[in-house]
């Protein structure tokens, strides 16, 4: 399998399908890049260059104690694009992966990066705050952690139905498969449980208004209006209200896992993007 190796010396498995502009993709806080099984062979079919890899912590890269903050998560992405030598690439951010985007962005410059698309991004700020009074509550992620301390599994599983159906959802009428939900929730258990803590720490508790405001290459913004793990009201309006120029689309009645859920609008409107 191919590896890239970090600056701190740290293996990061990546895939690289396709030929033609670059389009990288970077997901969730625990999955792995499997997540991006409809996305990127979909892409890699019409004349694009997919390249996914597993974060730190996750799936088949090396899984060391520390370095899950978004500095070191943005460098990891540099030391990606840096090795495959990428040029004029669209970055793909989605979840965590926006705010790895967005600090890549800020931290290391445009200079092989043209255009940037935020899927589901915990963007701006999720964490309450005195200037941001309808955030969540620490006690929201201090519950999380300890969920994932005591039993990962059952916590994953529990958060199955609310990821590929939102709050409401009914469990035996989500819009996936039992079988494809079942699997892509447990590549979240291939993550090392100091991994999906720290980064769940990261995004919850990083307040990127200031640089996410600071990003300049053209940005298309997506969120489903039913998200639970990236809130809409917190993350996706806000978040294309602060980049200048951005185009904003919202996904009615749609959950946070609309890469499965709604993989084929999602393909096209990225398709569409990153060939215009």
């Amino acid at each position: 399998m191919p590896y890239v190796t970090t600056r701190d010396d740290i293996r990061l498995h990546y895939k690289d399908w396709g030929s033609g502009r670059p389009v990288v993709l970077l997901g969730t806080a625990m999955m792995d890049s499997r997540m991006w099984e409809f996305q990127a062979s979909f892409l890699a079919e019409r004349g694009l260059r997919c390249i996914t890899y597993d974060r730190r912590g996750c799936g088949r890269s090396d899984a060391p104690w520390d370095g899950y903050d978004y500095d070191t998560l943005a460098d990891d992405l540099a030391d990606v694009v840096d090795h495959l030598d990428l040029r004029d690439a669209v970055l793909v951010g989605y979840a965590v992966g926006g705010g790895e985007a967005v600090r890549y962005l800020t931290r290391h410059g445009t200079g092989r990066v043209a255009k940037l698309a935020l899927v589901a991004s915990t963007t701006p700020f999720l964490l309450r705050s005195e200037d941001n009074p309808d955030g969540l509550d620490i006690a929201l992620f201090d519950e999380m952690a300890d969920a994932i301390r005591k039993d990962r599994a059952q916590w994953l599983s529990d958060a199955t139905v609310p990821f590929f159906g939102g709050p409401n959802a009914d469990p035996d009428s989500l819009p996936v498969s039992p079988e494809l939900a079942r699997w892509l929730v447990s590549t979240g258990l291939e993550a090392s449980p100091r991994a999906g803590t720290e980064i769940y720490r990261t995004l919850f508790t990083t307040d990127q208004r200031a640089e996410t405001a600071e990003v300049t290459v053209p940005t298309l913004v997506i969120h489903g209006t039913e998200d639970l793990a990236a809130p809409y009201p917190l993350c996706g309006p806000r978040t294309a209200e602060l980049i200048g120029g951005s185009r904003f689309v919202p996904y009615e009645g749609a959950p946070h896992g609309l890469f499965a859920t709604h993989a084929e609008r999602l393909n096209e409107d990225l398709l569409a993007f990153v060939k215009e």
